[in-house]
């Protein structure tokens, strides 16, 4: 996506217009304009100077976001690309316009309807007061001339904006009250004393200037309210470090942070930020990384260990080579996924993005019905006049334009502050409405190393010397289980003793020689021929394995030396987050190529409400789809495996530290790498889309009470008339209040499950079948892959879930399919179907 910085917009229907003008153009794919942040985004493959034209000659300016500094993301510009530069400009245009309106409302109303005193040479000279409104009625219009220049350049071009309803209100007002002094110096030089009087009420030079005024007021209370929805993203840029120390020949020497390239030696004193991305070759330290992922409990790094951009320091002297500099760095990404998200639109804008796009000529007709009405009506210029002003000042096209993208910017913003990244304005608007999530179980409900949980030794051995003997074994073991062996011995301070005749026997174990001992650890079968194995201890093994671990069993010279227990562990947070999804109406299902009986004692843990076991990499994608059937499916996942199902999802979600792939495939990314994120985000998605129904709800429900009672529909009724400026105060507090509504969302609690809804989202009901075939014959996970391969390639089987040790087939069908049909393409694989329910 291409950005642009689009200036002269100040309403939707600007944003509209400009939106609309993109489109047209030869190769744009998609624009979406945000008004909050003077933004556009634009895909496609037309070039950028036919972009920047058509925006041109749609009556605005635009240029190539951010392409001075494009490729320095950390330099010192690049926290200035939010500057507000607007509220400063309004501040000074309010207050020069307060000074001349105050002289202005003394003469015109203090002293016309409250006596006060003026210098003598005005105390009856009407014409001069009148000369005098008009001088500083004019002062005041040229102070504010920007809503004349914008208004009527979006009348020239047919596009009518919230400029055009201000200068035609205050434009009106200005001239009636030109001809009424007019009139009056006619009345007076033919001596008529009352009209005189009677034109001196029909002034409306304060209207004229109390609107522009009062609109300025709004604006700049709106500048400010929206500079603070771009606070989360202002504090990201101002973590970009400024300089690094870098390492030449064994030379400090402090650079520029943009002369840092991929490869070179950087070091990082105590106390200092690091630079950019990279991995630790020397040294050790505590780095604190909650200026990314929020969290506050700094993370040990030591050599081998890879470093963030903007994090910092905190104890030890480290060197380290940069792997990712520049746009390339996590922070720089970060920015650039909240920016991103700020540019695009979510779905909810599209209704008020319609009605503003009418809005502003709608308005116009009305203030034209509304004064050629009330003319018909016999009532006089001046009355009708009044009421066709307070229509025109009363309308707010930009309450409505900004009831979404302050809401989103705000929330994403939010989000990024603790960690959880959502991609784009639409991920934030449709997390929110999830119905069934889907985990992945290794690194997401568990942590994804195994670890020692259960230590069992035989008779007459103790812990330690169990643990000693399977740390001299497992010593030379590349095998997974074995560095949950190795860690378990470090952390107890043990050291390997050395061992010879070392043998790997794949799929049994293990096998050393140790002070002329013959040592041998693996499954039971193995072990079982070395040594004999008490069935109390082949019971220990039984209920292990049914808890979802896995038992490793060590002999020493033909004895059994005892059973250390090793499995992947659920993370401390995934029960509660799982509890945490349930309380919200979400229906959680646990996805793993385990077996049916360590996925079910996981599960059990994990509190999940379904598991789906025995599902092979690509059959994820598959089960996501049969999923969304049923209701709007969240993916959480982080390997390389998880990307066509996070693809595949309603929403993907991926944890922060999975793999590269998983995360661009996602929609959102949980930076601290934690399931209680999952929640916390949909929590954060919820309030987001509340507050946009709410300024959605107060912006439609202003208009539709204001313009109303502006035109003075209930003036027959109750009597009820609107001054023009009070018009104008209506409507300058109107978009204020939506900004300020927005901001809100940065005390909403994310974490803070106590008001969660407990209540069963009515899911689709699904129209698959599911039948469960009974099978004999399979023995391995080779077998559950053929067996599940025939069955998923029936075109009415969407998904069989297969499992050789329950000797099951739970086949999902989107169609009527004959038992017989299933049974013959089972026992055309050689084994054999024993019943199908």
């Amino acid at each position: 996506m291409e950005q642009y910085t689009v200036t002269g917009m100040s309403c939707a229907a600007c944003s509209a217009r400009v939106e609309k003008a993109v489109a047209k153009v030869p190769g744009v794919t998609s624009c979406s304009v945000s008004l909050l942040t003077n933004s556009m985004g634009v895909e496609g493959s037309a070039p950028e100077q036919e972009i920047i034209k058509a925006v041109e000659e749609a009556g605005y300016g635009a240029a190539v976001k951010g392409a001075e500094a494009k490729n320095r993301p950390a330099a010192a510009g690049a926290d200035d690309l939010l500057k507000d530069r607007e509220t400063p400009v309004l501040k000074r245009r309010l207050y020069a316009s307060l000074g001349f309106l105050l002289v202005l409302m003394y003469f015109s109303m203090g002293h016309m309807m409250w006596n006060w005193p003026v210098p003598a040479f005005f105390a009856d000279n009407h014409v001069a007061i009148g000369l005098l409104q008009l001088l500083l009625t004019v002062i005041v219009m040229v102070i504010n001339q920007k809503f004349f220049i914008s208004g009527f350049k979006g009348l020239i071009h047919r596009a009518p904006n919230m400029d055009t309803l201000v200068a035609l209100g205050s434009g009106a007002s200005f001239v009636y009250s030109v001809y009424a002094l007019f009139a009056m110096t006619a009345a007076q030089a033919a001596g008529d004393m009352a009209g005189v009087m009677e034109y001196m009420h029909e002034f409306y030079f304060e209207s004229a200037a109390m609107i522009l005024t009062l609109i300025t007021v709004g604006k700049m209370l709106e500048a400010r309210s929206k500079g603070k929805t771009t606070d989360a993203l202002k504090s990201l840029m101002k973590l970009a470090p400024r300089t690094a120390t870098l390492l030449v020949d064994g030379v400090e020497t402090e650079v520029s942070i943009d002369q840092v390239k991929k490869g070179d030696y950087f070091a990082v004193r105590p106390g200092e930020n690091i630079p950019v991305d990279g991995i630790v070759l020397e040294g050790s330290s505590a780095v604190n990384e909650s200026a990314l992922t929020g969290e506050s409990i700094p993370v040990d790094k030591t050599v081998g260990d890879q470093v963030s951009a903007a994090t910092v320091n905190q104890s030890g002297y480290i060197v380290c080579q940069a792997l990712r500099v520049g746009e390339d760095t996590t922070l720089s990404q970060i920015i650039q996924m909240v920016s991103d998200a700020a540019a695009t639109k979510a779905p909810i804008a599209k209704v008020a993005d319609r009605v503003s796009g009418v809005f502003v000529p709608a308005v116009i007709a009305i203030a034209v019905l509304t004064l050629l009405g009330w003319l018909m009506a016999g009532q006089t210029i001046g009355f009708a006049l009044a009421r066709s002003i307070s229509v025109l000042v009363i309308s707010c096209p930009c309450a409505l334009g900004l009831a979404t993208p302050v809401a989103i910017m705000v929330g994403n913003g939010m989000g990024a502050r603790h960690g959880i990244m959502f991609k784009t304005a639409v991920s934030l608007e449709e997390t929110g409405k999830t119905e069934i999530v889907a985990l992945d179980k290794t690194g997401t409900i568990t942590s994804g190393e195994p670890r020692v949980t259960d230590l069992i030794p035989a008779e007459g051995v103790n812990e330690r010397q169990l643990l000693e003997l399977a740390l001299a074994l497992e010593k030379k073991s590349e095998h997974p289980l074995a560095r949950a062996v190795l860690a378990k011995a470090r952390e107890s301070g043990l050291k390997a003793a050395d061992v010879t005749d070392f043998k790997a026997l794949p799929g049994n174990g293990l096998s050393a020689v140790l002070d002329g001992a013959l040592l041998c650890g693996g499954n039971l079968a193995f072990i079982g021929g070395q040594a004999e194995i008490t069935p109390e201890m082949e019971t220990q093994a039984g209920r292990l394995a049914q808890e979802g671990k896995t038992p490793l069993f060590f002999s020493r010279d033909g004895r059994m030396a005892g059973i250390i227990a090793v499995a992947d562990t659920i993370k401390e947070d995934s029960p509660r987050a799982v509890k945490e999804l349930q309380n919200m109406g979400i229906h959680v299902v646990m996805l793993t190529g385990d077996n049916e009986r360590t996925a079910r004692a996981v599960g059990l843990q994990a509190g999940v409400d379904e598991v789906i076991a025995g599902v092979l990499p690509d059959g994820k994608e598959s089960v996501i789809r049969s999923l969304k059937r049923k209701g709007k499916v969240a993916m959480v996942g982080d390997g390389i495996n998880d990307a066509p199902a996070l693809t595949r999802a309603d929403i993907g979600i991926a944890i922060g530290a999975g793999t590269d792939i998983a995360i661009d495939a996602a929609d959102v990314v949980l930076m601290k790498s934690r399931l209680s994120d999952v929640p916390a985000a949909i929590r954060m998605s919820r309030a987001t889309l509340r507050n946009i129904h709410e300024n959605l709800f107060w912006a439609f429900f202003y208009n539709a009470v204001g313009i109303p009672l502006a035109a003075g529909l209930w003036i027959p009724l109750l009597g009820w008339k609107l001054n023009p400026m009070f018009g104008a105060a209506a409507m300058s507090l109107s978009s204020f209040c939506v900004v300020t509504n927005a901001l809100r969302l940065n005390f909403f609690k994310m974490y803070d499950g106590s008001r969660d809804k407990k209540i069963k989202v009515k899911r689709k009901e699904g129209k698959n079948m599911e039948k469960t075939m009974k099978i004999e014959g399979m023995m391995c996970g080779h077998c559950e892959a053929r067996v599940k391969k025939c069955l998923e390639a029936l075109p009415e089987v969407d998904q069989a879930v297969v499992s050789h040790e329950a000797g099951t087939a739970v086949v999902t069908l989107t169609a009527e399919l004959g038992d017989d049909v299933l049974k013959k393409t089972v026992e055309d694989q050689d084994y054999k179907v024993i019943s199908i329910q």
